[in-house]
């Protein structure tokens, strides 16, 4: 009864981090206590200098251009150069509703193939199904912190052969929290065999260790980049992203704005000059304040997970961390996490949602359930937060790390 749905659009499914919202919030409304370590949103408020933006620009009604408000363009080329010192004119840079939609037009744009690094998050795949791109997928280990070495990418590429290929890298990583540590290696490789990148650098303001750190540094002239204001700022229901170009894929952006213009049109127009005010105003302490929080409650819950039985590495960036079960009696990583939740209340995102073998007992773990507006009004400086802080503004991460502990415990 569905052949009139496309055949690659039948097999798709929602996105698993949109569906533990849901189903988190469902149990919350039938009465069930949840922590929410499944859902990946910045728990903080947006800066008052940008919500201000969008209040005083809320009069604009005005179709923008296609590509995007030049100044906002020109904002985001001075901050791309600015952190990696990679060059992106405004004539190269698109904006979109959200990173999501920018990749979404990279992969109906692209014609080849896709290298995923396993883990990888949840949307890459569907929307190269989507797009029907191929995709290839390349494990990692806990060994080299869940990104390929360079071996490891050139056997794979060698293994696809001579063909369009787009390899995505995304640092800090959404599942795992990880940095990546051998990008000039991986950008050596990429350029060796000529294939493209996508650097989807969203989370690249939440690196704990303070340094940003690009692909496009050892690889501007095939590298794309995407970022957005739903993370750093915790401005993710306002929909804005970007996607930067090189040069010399002047063609390529030609065909983004093409689907843009046949798609969205543009994104609105009060919330691109708002996104002026954030990617040219100074929020370094906003940033440091909320790394602060993020790594120092990591932290807390890498603490007291960590076993012989429970492999988990340190806090490195965004808000994930992706502890991995051993001896665990089930048979897949969906089952599982399952199983925690009806029987802790913990939600989690199995690691197969994000390209793991199923038999793998890995799960992505998302530790912002707090109140982080309280949590920012209550703490000074940048000094690690000691467990009294923790246990004070972050009491249902401190009680869902204890009930996941717990849990494992009484397998």
């Amino acid at each position: 009864m569905d052949d009139y749905i496309k055949k690659n659009i039948r097999s798709l499914k929602p996105s698993a981090t949109l569906a533990i919202n849901e189903k988190s919030k469902q149990l919350l409304q039938e009465g069930r206590k949840v922590y929410n370590f499944g859902f990946g949103q910045s728990p903080f408020p947006i800066p008052e200098r940008i919500v201000s933006a969008l209040k005083e620009n809320a009069h604009r009604r005005e179709y923008l251009p296609i590509q995007g408000l030049t100044e906002l363009r020109e904002a985001i080329s001075k901050h791309l150069s600015k952190r990696s010192g990679v060059n992106y004119p405004k004539e190269n840079i698109i904006i979109t509703p959200g990173s999501k939609e920018a990749m979404l037009l990279m992969h109906v744009a692209f014609e080849g193939e896709i290298i995923l690094t396993s883990p990888s998050w949840v949307s890459y795949e569907p929307q190269a199904q989507i797009a029907e791109n191929k995709v290839h997928w390349l494990q990692t280990s806990r060994d080299n912190n869940w990104f390929p070495t360079a071996k490891e990418l050139e056997k794979k590429i060698k293994s696809i052969g001579k063909k369009n290929i787009i390899l995505i890298i995304n640092s800090p990583n959404n599942p795992s929290g990880a940095v990546c540590g051998n990008l000039k290696e991986i950008a050596e490789i990429a350029k060796k065999y000529n294939i493209k990148v996508l650097s989807d650098e969203i989370y690249t303001d939440l690196t704990f260790n303070n340094t940003y750190e690009s692909i496009a540094k050892f690889y501007p002239e095939g590298t794309f980049v995407s970022g957005g204001l739903s993370k750093w700022c915790g401005a993710g229901g306002w929909r804005l992203g970007f996607f930067a170009v090189p040069s010399k894929f002047s063609d390529f952006l030609n065909a983004l704005k093409n689907l843009a213009s046949e798609s969205y049109s543009t994104v609105n127009a009060p919330l691109q000059y708002a996104a002026v005010e954030a990617y040219n105003g100074d929020y370094t302490e906003y940033k440091n304040k909320t790394k602060n929080i993020l790594q120092s409650v990591g932290s807390y819950v890498y603490n007291n997970l960590k076993s012989n039985k429970i492999l988990i590495g340190p806090p490195q960036g965004a808000f994930y961390l992706m502890p991995e079960f051993l001896n665990s009696k089930f048979k897949t990583s969906s089952e599982m996490c399952e199983d925690i939740l009806n029987k802790s209340g913990v939600a989690l995102l199995p690691g197969s949602d994000f390209g793991f073998e199923p038999n793998r007992m890995l799960a992505r773990l998302s530790y912002t359930d707090f109140d982080g507006e309280i949590f920012l009004k209550n703490i000074n400086g940048s000094k690690k937060l000691d467990d009294d802080v923790i246990k004070r503004y972050a009491p249902n991460i401190v009680e869902g790390t204890k009930k996941l502990a717990d849990w494992y415990k009484n397998l």
